[in-house]
């Protein structure tokens, strides 16, 4: 998904509309070890030319396969999203209004516009924090082992708001002995 610039130039009338299935296997897993598979990847969409820059509108279709965050099993991740950029030359990027951000600009390197890296970077941003198998989706169980045990944020705190109701703060544990044998002397008269 390369094209010169010169040959985009043709496209300032209407857009550049293209549809290309790609296979970015071997670079998505060479830049993120945990990706244990990439089906090939469906970009469809179009690039708008003007002389302030190149605005390209595309939609990503493939299916990712990543070990769930839990179990480490293997999960079918299909994507399915769009994406919106704005591309420019170094030229384009010096005569830009201050209306749009630094931050919203791609700056085209070279005589091409290349969109591979694009779809790329966008594939490893939409892979979620959380990926869990169906099983583990419907069940509230959570793995444990011998003297460990994954648990929910809600029931950690849960567990520190005990324990710091029964737990006797060390500095205080005389004066509760204090207290305790008081009470006895208390009981005895």
């Amino acid at each position: 998904m390369k094209w010169s610039l010169l040959e985009l130039r043709k496209y300032q009338e209407t857009p550049l509309t293209f549809h290309e299935t790609l296979d970015l296997k071997a670079s998505l897993m060479k830049r993120d070890n945990l990706i244990l598979d990439v089906a090939p990847v469906e970009v469809e969409g179009l690039v708008s030319v003007d002389n302030k820059g190149y605005l390209v509108h595309y939609t990503v279709q493939t299916t990712l396969t990543v070990p769930s965050t839990r179990s480490l099993e293997p999960v079918e991740l299909p994507m399915d999203f769009s994406v919106d950029e704005v591309f420019m030359t170094e030229e384009q990027y010096q005569r830009r209004d201050d209306q749009m951000s630094a931050d919203e600009i791609l700056l085209i390197e070279g005589p091409q516009l290349d969109l591979a890296e694009s779809v790329e970077d966008n594939i490893l941003l939409a892979i979620p924090m959380r990926v869990l198998t169906k099983e583990e989706e419907q069940t509230t169980d959570l793995p444990k082992g011998t003297d460990w045990e994954v648990v929910s944020e809600e029931e950690y705190e849960r567990r520190k708001l005990e324990e710091a109701e029964t737990k006797i703060d060390p500095r205080l544990a005389k004066l509760s002995e204090l207290f305790d044998s008081e009470s006895e002397e208390d009981d005895n008269a």
